[in-house]
Formats: C-alpha cells, sequence, structure tokens
C-alpha cells in the first residue's frame, strides 16, 4: 500500500496536546477558510492561526481575519493589493477602537509566490483551502517544509499526483472534502487488504433526476443552487456538472492507492452518509453526519484526536429516511470521463481539470452552455498528446504546460462555439 492519508496509523491515547497546534490557512476569505476560523475560534486552547493567505479580493476582511486572530503573516496573491491591505490593517484597528501599540500589524507577503511562501512556514498544520490547481506549489512546499497537510484543494493532487507522492510521508496529508474524510475514517474499520471497493456518494446536485435533454437551457443561476451545501462558485458549479465528483474519484484513487475500478459513486440526496467503504466479507461501514464541513475540518485540525462538539451530531430521535440511486452516466458523463483521465495518469487530469476552469469561467460569462462544460472539456482531453506516462517522469513543468495547452484550446473551442450561435 502507498497511501499518502493513512487512516490506519494508531490513535493517540486520548489526550489533548499539552500544546495548541499552530495553523497556516491559506484561502481564508474562502467557504473553507471562514468555517476553518469558526472551528479554531471554538477551540482556542487547542489551535491558534499564524498565518493566512488569499487572493486580495477582498482586503477588509482579510484585514479583519488577521487582527481578529492575532497572525504574524498575511500572504496576498495580488501584488498590487499589499498596500490597500496595508490601509485595511489600520482602518480595521480604528473600527476596533485599538489605540497605538494595543495591536501588532502582520508581515505581509505579496505576489504569486505568496501562499507557496507562507505553506513552508513554521507550524504544525497547514490548511490548503485554495480552490484550482494553483494549490499545487503551496501544497508542495507545506509537504516539503514536512508539515501536516489538511488538504481541501484537491486539485493540487489531481494535478500533481505524482509530484504530491514523491515529497509526502506517509499519512502526512489528512483530507478536508467531507466524502475523503468519511472514507478515511471509515477505512479503519479494517486492513488494506480487505478493503473490497470504495463507494463515494454525491447529492446530484441542482438537476439531480433531470435527462440530457433537459440540461440543455441551464442556466448559471440555476447551476449555482445546490440543494444541500453552501460552496464557493467553481465547486458548486463543478458540483451541478458532477465534475467535482469525478476530481474526488481520482482524489481517492490518490489518496487511499484504490484502483479506480473499485471505487463506484452512488447519489444520495440526503447528503447524511459522506461516503462508504465495502469490505471483503461484504460489510459496509458509513461515516454519515448532518452536511457541515466544519466536522471534517475539526478532524483534518486535530487528527488522530477528535475535537469536541466540532458540529452538531444527527437527532436519531426523528424518522428520517436516506435514498441511494445509481448515477445516470448519460446525463452526467463527467465522471466517467475523470476517471479514463486519471486512469490514464501523466498529465491528463492536469488537461482535464484546466479545461474544465476555463469552460466554468465561460459558462458562468454566457459564453458556453451548460452541456458545453463538459462536452469541450472532453475534447479537449481527447486531443491531448499525455506526458509523464510509460514509465516517463512527471516533472512540474510538464503539467503547467499541459495546463497552459489545455486553457488555450479550450478557449479556441467556446470561441468556436460562440461563432456557432451568434
Amino acid at each position: 500500500m502507498d497511501s499518502l492519508a493513512d487512516p490506519y496509523a494508531p490513535f493517540s491515547d486520548g489526550a489533548r496536546p499539552a500544546a495548541r497546534r499552530d495553523v497556516v490557512l491559506l484561502g481564508s476569505t474562502g467557504s473553507i477558510g471562514t468555517q476553518t476560523i469558526d472551528v479554531v475560534k471554538a477551540n482556542p486552547d487547542q489551535f491558534r492561526v499564524v498565518g493566512i493567505s488569499a487572493g486580495g479580493g477582498r482586503v477588509d476582511l482579510l484585514a479583519a481575519q488577521a487582527l481578529e486572530l492575532g497572525v504574524e503573516v498575511v500572504a496576498v496573491a495580488q501584488a498590487t493589493a499589499a498596500q490597500d491591505l496595508q490601509l485595511a490593517f489600520y482602518a480595521e484597528a480604528k473600527r476596533r477602537g485599538y489605540s497605538t501599540g494595543d495591536y501588532q500589524v502582520p508581515r505581509i507577503l505579496a505576489g504569486p509566490d505568496a501562499a507557496t511562501e507562507l505553506a513552508a512556514y513554521p507550524c504544525d498544520v497547514v490548511v490548503n483551502g485554495i480552490t484550482g490547481s494553483i494549490g499545487l506549489a503551496p501544497t508542495l512546499a507545506a509537504l516539503r517544509a514536512g508539515t501536516t497537510l489538511a488538504l481541501a484543494n484537491k486539485e493540487s493532487l489531481i494535478v500533481g499526483g505524482p509530484l504530491v507522492k514523491a515529497v509526502a510521508r506517509p499519512g502526512q496529508i489528512v483530507p478536508v472534502d467531507s466524502e475523503h474524510s468519511a472514507l478515511f475514517q471509515c477505512l479503519r474499520g479494517g486492513r488494506y487488504d480487505q478493503v473490497r471497493r470504495l463507494v463515494v456518494t454525491a447529492s446530484g446536485g441542482p438537476f439531480r433526476g433531470r435527462s440530457r435533454a433537459e440540461l440543455t437551457e441551464v442556466t448559471p443561476a440555476q447551476a449555482m443552487a445546490h440543494p444541500t451545501w453552501d460552496m464557493g462558485p467553481v465547486i458548486t458549479i463543478n458540483s451541478a456538472t458532477l465534475v467535482n465528483k469525478g476530481l474526488e474519484v481520482i482524489e481517492a484513487h490518490l489518496l487511499y492507492d484504490i484502483p479506480f475500478e473499485r471505487i463506484d459513486v452512488v447519489v444520495h440526496p440526503q447528503s447524511i452518509v459522506h461516503s462508504m467503504v465495502e469490505f471483503v466479507d461484504g460489510s459496509t461501514l458509513a461515516q454519515a453526519s448532518p452536511p457541515d464541513m466544519r466536522l471534517p475540518i475539526a478532524l483534518a485540525l486535530g487528527w488522530p484526536d477528535r475535537v469536541p462538539d466540532a458540529a452538531p451530531g444527527m437527532d436519531w430521535t426523528k424518522a428520517q429516511s436516506w435514498e441511494f440511486f445509481p448515477l445516470d452516466n448519460e446525463a452526467f458523463p463527467a465522471v466517467a470521463l475523470a476517471c479514463e483521465a486519471g486512469a490514464t495518469g501523466g498529465t491528463a487530469p492536469a488537461v482535464f481539470n484546466a479545461a474544465n476552469e476555463e469552460c466554468v469561467d465561460a459558462f458562468v460569462a454566457g459564453k458556453l452552455p451548460f452541456l458545453g462544460i463538459v462536452d469541450t472539456v472532453a475534447r479537449v482531453v481527447g486531443e491531448h498528446d499525455v506526458r509523464g506516462t510509460g514509465g516517463t517522469g512527471l516533472t512540474l513543468e510538464d503539467v503547467l504546460d499541459a495546463e497552459l495547452w489545455a486553457r488555450h484550446r479550450a478557449r479556441e473551442l467556446v470561441a468556436d462555439v460562440l461563432g456557432v450561435t451568434r
């Protein structure tokens, strides 16, 4: 077994750590970031945030988070936002009624490599909550620094799987995605050689039950109306196309070293069972909890210990029903396409992800129909000359070149669609 996430490590003796764990939080203004802060604020004796990062589009929120948490370093991806952030610090301090000397202005790192630099900052846990493949360099930096990586940025593992495996210690990564956290917990129910298959659940998104023909007129607003989860725009639309579930299957394969043919997807609209593990004797273990990301976040921050009252539990005194449906691969072909790219390996997953990011942007901008997202991604993946397979090692340059090509080709195909529809 070559597992990046090691659920088989022994539990601690149950005692809480003698000292608080220092946390670096990448993507602090996003959905994962704000909920991580909720967990930290509710458990100040266990966790302390020492550094945060964001893109730079919400400097007021970033400054407020920095002063409230008392962080030492703030990283901002937009170099031009550094001065705005400095001014936001002083404005936030004034709003809080701080006098000079009552607070310390954090050190500012600015530029496209700022999050990567922060990821190597001395700490116990790095939470990578960045969205997109730009999270790869910070993931590699955290792993090289020897820090525990609480990984919510699935794209970094998917596009750079061999690169991540080359630097990560077994068990150094603890997954934050609710599905992979569920698998992480269920896998403790048996040995690796006793696992028959992984079953990853999907809510089905806002269009569950629709045929392909019924998806032709879907609007961005409709795609953003997820019935269960409150997530960022890219992940929400990826959930509507089920691209996100395809990415999660690749992630499960890489995290737990289970072949693709032994990973299934099942639609579960209630989003209570977050994933399951079937063992060779026919027994299936499922992890169930209300849909609340604070639970997997807290588990990743505190592993191997659980954080008491991290999120509300199930109310077993009330009647309830859970449903499970097979995946409609005709209406939602993204999962099969992702599995094909993942099985091909090399630069294929990077091309799949980069092309999808471009197509999602085009859909939101009204330049591409909903069904055009996955259809265009399939064309880009089919045209790609894969590198890093057949014994040839994958390099970071290979990944970056493949992403650049995929984005360019996806934009060309979107332009062709515009030319036809106008």
